[in-house]
Order: C-alpha cells, then structure tokens, then sequence
C-alpha cells in the first residue's frame, strides 16, 4: 500500500474479506483466457475469423452507470484488421471491426466453434472480394492445382 493513501480513504476494511456479489447465470468466461486471440471455426470445421475484441452488454433494464460488480454479457465477438493497431497503439474504428453475434457461438473450447457457415457472416468479405476480383483473374486461378 502506498504510504500516501490512508486508511480512511480505502472504501473498505483491508483486514476483511471483500464482499462478494450474486453470481450471474450462465457460464462465467475469462475474456483474456477464453475467448480473445482465438479462432473462430464454422460449422463446416473451415477457419473464419480471430477474436480480436468482445462487445459486452450490461443486463436488460440497467440504466446508468455500471459498478464494478454489474456483470455483463457477451453480445458479439468482433473481429477485424487490428494487428497494426496492437503494435503502434489506439483503436481501429468501429466501421472496420465485423461482428460474430453471441448466439452463433455453439462452443467454446481451445477454439470457438460457430454454428452457422464462414460464408453466411460478412467477416469474410475481404477473402472473397479478393478471390473474386484478384485470384480469380490470374490464369489457373479458378482451380485447385492438380
């Protein structure tokens, strides 16, 4: 502790337990652990997307300001080009993060498995555009090689 914080400035006893509030329904994540850096499989087993962030709610009828012990759900899982934001700092914009909804998500497990098709969810858009537009015009591009 340091020695400029006094005592009665702490918002409880240090010698006591912290209180500890209801726990929510469901099953509790980790973020960190759970879900964030993780890859997204769709129902056919084919690699969709990272979870780069999370999009969290706070429970139905909360109005404002949330305390540290409101819990919160999981909305969407967000995913986009963020790997230069991580190096160099700050945020990409709203407009470039695609949002997986929560209740696609069927699993999660050393991976998060989704029950819907990669193809159905607009987070691969870039990947088709450019399969379309790009791949698709270098000759053999259209095929698998033999």
């Amino acid at each position: 502790m340091s020695p400029r914080v006094r005592r009665s400035a702490l918002p409880h006893d240090p010698s006591e337990p912290l209180p500890v509030g209801p726990r929510p329904a469901g099953r509790v994540l980790d973020a960190r652990l759970h879900l964030l850096d993780r890859q997204t499989l769709d129902v056919d087993d084919l690699q969709v997307a990272t979870v780069d962030d999370l999009e969290l709610a706070p429970p139905a009828g909360t109005s404002g300001p949330l305390t540290g012990d409101t819990p919160v759900h999981v909305v969407a899982l967000l995913s986009g080009p963020v790997l230069a934001t991580r190096i160099f700092g700050g945020r990409p914009p709203a407009s470039r993060l695609h949002r997986i909804l929560w209740r696609h998500v069927t699993d999660v497990g050393t991976t998060v498995r989704l029950g819907v098709r990669g193809e159905d969810l607009d987070v691969l858009w870039v990947e088709r555009w450019v399969r379309d537009h790009v791949v698709g015009r270098i000759p053999g591009g259209r095929h698998d090689p033999e």
